[in-house]
């Protein structure tokens, strides 16, 4: 079994949430929920995985996404 870092991006025009994955050019799914997006995700990559090699480019040198949060002032 193998672990991606899945990228959930809110889409503030139609709902729900946009699904990349970094370490899989062109990878990109959606789902209404956070559960569903998952889901998709999963479906997303193993679809993927089972492309013949030459079409399915996996970064061998994929990281762990980090993502932060951070507070910045706003001039009022």
């Amino acid at each position: 079994m193998a672990r991606y870092a899945v990228v959930l991006t809110p889409d503030l025009e139609s709902g729900g949430f946009t699904v990349t994955v970094p370490s899989l050019p062109g990878v990109v799914t959606h789902g209404e929920t956070v559960e569903e997006a998952l889901v998709e995700a999963r479906d997303a990559i193993a679809c993927f995985l089972e492309l013949p090699d030459d079409a399915a480019a996996i970064d061998e040198d994929r990281v762990e996404v980090i993502m932060a949060t951070v507070d910045v002032a706003v001039p009022a």
